[in-house]
């Protein structure tokens, strides 16, 4: 009997990084992984759900229950079975969201309802990053076990170059197989 394909959840939210998800839902279904994609409001603002329902096969909730008609319990069906959620690109609002357990829309109701680990990978001006109000908030992550994949330096979208660049993609499928490995 082969074994199954690990359910991974890939969370997009607001940030001009949005676009290299789609490059990391590929190198993920690369490594045979059943890829589901959430995505906040802002993000479809800068990707839209169809590029990763043509690449994944599956439909991707989006935004708030409120926008758009989904099912009461898109967010229980999304983490059922799901080996890990992988917020990434993530924005400063969302690392908020999450430290802080709002259940606004669909990705904060999927992480609360979530059975397995989490994982972020911040992207987001340097200046950002660097604010006392983010580091909090990705200490609060860390504390409830949340693995945070770094973001690295260099140019940014703005132009400035500095720590907030989301991380490379590979170093995110690695972490997300460590993840698989010791579950």
């Amino acid at each position: 009997m082969a074994k199954a394909q690990p359910k991974i959840l890939l969370g997009v939210t607001g940030s001009i990084a949005a676009y290299k998800a789609a490059e990391l839902a590929r190198l993920m279904l690369k490594r045979g992984w059943d890829v589901w994609v959430v995505m906040t409001s802002c993000a479809t603002q800068y990707v839209g759900p169809l590029t990763f329902r043509a690449l994944t096969g599956h439909p991707v909730a989006h935004g708030t229950f409120a926008e758009r008609e989904q099912e009461t319990y898109t967010h229980l069906g999304l983490t059922e079975g799901a080996a890990a959620l992988v917020v990434a690109p993530c924005s400063a609002q969302t690392l908020a969201r999450l430290a802080h357990g709002f259940a606004d829309d669909v990705l904060g109701c999927a992480a609360l309802a979530l059975d397995a680990p989490l994982l972020v990978a911040p992207a987001m001006n340097a200046r950002m990053w660097k604010n006392p109000a983010v580091q909090e908030n990705v200490a609060t992550l860390q504390r409830r076990g949340a693995i945070v994949v770094p973001p690295g330096k260099g140019e940014l979208a703005c132009g400035d170059v500095g720590e907030g660049r989301l991380s490379d993609l590979d170093a995110i499928v690695r972490a997300v197989a460590r993840v698989l490995a010791a579950g």
